[in-house]
């Protein structure tokens, strides 16, 4: 008797799961006559003409013109980046600088091109300059000349 209670519930539960379910689903015609067909959807209308490499950062030095990026290259290598503050401001806008909160998260930087020709980064950089990815500078050198630059030369 207890075995057919249970049973009972158990099928019951599950028809009226099944008419929920049924209920509120839409139908699939409704679903393919708004939504563009899958050969639309990736078509010349809807691609970007900005692509971006992620690169990720071993330090970022401030410098009174600019961050100076030291990335990983490929191997073992460290290759500079010259990012000057005057990339930041609402005019240019070739630059953004993200805060990342305390976490497992390291920096990296992201560099858009549009065309084949550089367009901007986007710095992922850690809150706190405590972080150990943060370096400071014992001497400020003239590093004028890196930071006039209008684009962003990377070398891998």
């Amino acid at each position: 008797m207890k075995r057919r209670i249970i049973v009972f519930g158990f099928i019951t539960g599950l028809l009226i799961f099944s008419c929920f379910m049924v209920i509120n689903t839409p139908p699939v015609f409704a679903q393919q006559q708004d939504q563009p067909r899958l050969q639309d959807r990736w078509g010349p209308s809807s691609t970007s003409e900005l692509y971006y490499i992620n690169i990720p950062i071993e330090k970022v030095y401030t410098h009174n013109l600019g961050y100076i990026i030291v990335y990983r290259k490929a191997g073992h290598d460290l290759g500079r980046a010259y990012v000057p503050y005057k990339w930041f401001n609402a005019d240019s806008r070739k630059a953004d600088l993200v805060l990342l909160g305390d976490g497992a998260m390291w920096p990296s930087m992201s560099v858009f091109y549009k065309e084949g020709a550089f367009y901007g980064v986007r710095l992922y950089v850690a809150r706190r300059q405590s972080h150990s990815s943060w370096g400071f500078l014992s001497s400020m050198p003239n590093l004028t000349s890196n930071f006039e630059a209008e684009t962003l030369e990377l070398n891998f």
